[in-house]
């Protein structure tokens, strides 16, 4: 006797002949939809935003403030930075703006983070879009092929990634000058960068390579005291993996959109002392 749930004839992923005929899509009743939908439309402004300011090539230095989007900067066409973190690596052959070059690595590292991979892949590309709703897809090969295959390089970003993360500290430090690049003051801009760097710091340690790094193939902790205590360390913040992300994901765009307000002249950075 029919059920109404008898194996599907033809169709691939969810609809395939070993699953049941179920007609609704899913049975859930939520609005589960709000949190890919929400998670999209984060990334997607972050995603318009960095392009626009990676590309402007202007209004990213005023000191003593540079803006992470820019920094280390590496060609030679850059705003010159008194103690900042000019290389000229790249001659006058590089035209284009200058954070095209190092925006690269921090950007591969957010791209391949774990918890990233999950964000887009349910919000972008609805793999699947949430729990107990099927994902459109009729075939799945992980991240065995290309492009995928590329997360595969996420350690090697996490590296890079710790270099980008000094290099914003050393541009920290040298926020606590003034204008004239006298030592011992402190602005507003001073407070957005402190609170910035502490998140970036935060996210970086606590992804999964670093944690593998720190306390992986030991077989017993209790041979490597000093091991067992930054693994710990490090796995308290990768419990807040995700909320670091988010965090420090916002810090970085109003840190460099702050030096834009003063570079562009809206209004003169508050100081403190």
């Amino acid at each position: 006797m029919a059920t109404g749930t008898e194996p599907h004839s033809t169709g691939g992923g969810v609809r395939t002949r070993t699953r049941a005929a179920i007609a609704a899509p899913h049975l859930r009743t939520d609005r589960w939809w709000l949190a890919p939908a929400g998670t999209a439309a984060g990334l997607f402004a972050f995603v318009v935003y960095s392009t626009w300011r990676a590309f402007a090539n202007a209004d990213y230095y005023a000191a003593p403030y540079v803006s992470p989007f820019y920094s280390p900067c590496l060609a030679e066409n850059c705003r010159t930075m008194r103690a900042g973190p000019n290389a000229d690596l790249f001659g006058s052959w590089w035209a284009i703006s200058p954070a095209i070059i190092i925006l690269i690595f921090p950007l591969g590292f957010r791209l391949t983070c774990y918890y990233y991979r999950k964000a887009y892949y349910r919000s972008f590309w609805a793999s699947p879009p949430a729990c107990a709703v099927a994902e459109p897809h009729t075939k799945y090969s992980g991240e065995t092929r290309f492009p995928l295959i590329l997360q595969n390089l996420h350690r090697y970003f996490f590296y890079a990634a710790l270099l980008v993360a000094a290099v914003l500290t050393y541009d920290t430090v040298l926020s606590f000058r003034d204008a004239h690049y006298r030592w011992g003051h402190m602005g507003l801009g001073t407070l957005v960068f402190l609170a910035n760097i502490v998140l970036i710091w935060a996210y970086t340690l606590s992804c999964h390579s670093c944690r593998h790094i720190v306390g992986g193939k030991l077989r017993h902790f209790s041979k490597h005291p000093v091991r067992y205590r930054a693994w710990q360390f490090v796995g308290r913040l990768n419990a807040r993996h995700m909320q670091l992300a988010w965090a420090s994901l916002v810090s970085v765009a109003l840190a460099d959109f702050y030096v834009y307000l003063l570079a562009s002249g809206v209004f003169d950075d508050p100081r403190f002392f």
